[in-house]
């Protein structure tokens, strides 16, 4: 995913925090805010009580990198999110972690709903 597609400044994180929603399930919370811009941004985060290693974490985050890759036309192209991982997150496959994110983003009403879970 493009460095315009991600969400890195302190700043930015803060803003949706503070201003978004959230909505969460067992492995993920999202925080989502519309804006007004071409494309969505996403941010990652995957604390340490999620990954005790620096692997396990980049591992989880390679998996919701290219989770949003694959459901890249579905995304709502108005809204920035941001995608942090619980504990359970690190019990996940690929499939699994795009299972629960494509869960996830519905209940956010952030991906369109004729998506098919596979």
């Amino acid at each position: 995913m493009r460095k315009s597609y991600r969400i890195k400044k302190e700043a930015e994180f803060q803003n949706v925090f503070d201003h978004g929603d959230s909505v969460a399930n067992r492995n993920f919370v999202i925080y989502h805010m519309k804006r007004d811009q071409p494309h969505f941004r996403v941010g990652i985060s995957v604390g340490k009580k999620v990954g005790h290693t620096a692997v396990m974490r980049n591992q989880i985050k390679r998996y919701i990198r290219q989770s949003l890759l694959e459901l890249k036309p579905n995304i709502d192209a108005q809204t920035d999110f941001l995608v942090i991982a619980r504990k359970s997150a690190n019990q996940l496959d690929m499939a699994g972690t795009k299972k629960n994110l494509i869960h996830v983003m519905r209940l956010a009403g952030i991906l369109n709903e004729d998506i098919e879970v596979i």
